[in-house]
């Protein structure tokens, strides 16, 4: 009777390892949210495009209730949620604010979007 050939065993732990990245994780999710969600406003789109089309890098908080047609508590609110959002950065000059991109800031955003 001939023999059958030696099986080899493969550790358990080998056998299932994932192909492909982990799914995206609670905090980032929620994180990454709240990038879109303060982009899904046509307002704060304008504000970014202001913003980052402004050739000194930085815009006052002044100079953007005009092109928007809103008042200067509505836009700072709008302001708010994109500084919150990690999308522009606040610096205090006297009594005005000037918004600026955060450098990398929106090239992360196309990062996200790509992937997922």
């Amino acid at each position: 009777m001939n023999a059958l050939p030696a099986v080899e065993t493969v550790p358990d732990d080998s056998r299932c390892a994932p192909a492909v990245p982990p799914a995206l994780g609670a905090s980032e999710a929620k994180r990454r949210a709240i990038v879109f969600k303060a982009l899904a406003d046509p307002n704060r789109l304008r504000l970014l495009s202001i913003v980052k089309a402004e050739p000194s890098g930085a815009a006052c908080v002044c100079d953007l209730t005009e092109p928007l047609d809103l008042g200067q508590p509505t836009v700072s609110h709008h302001l708010k949620i994109l500084v919150d959002a990690g999308l522009l950065s606040r610096e205090k000059r006297g009594t005005w604010a000037y918004y600026s991109l955060v450098p990398g800031a929106l090239e992360s955003v196309c990062a996200s979007i790509l992937a997922l």
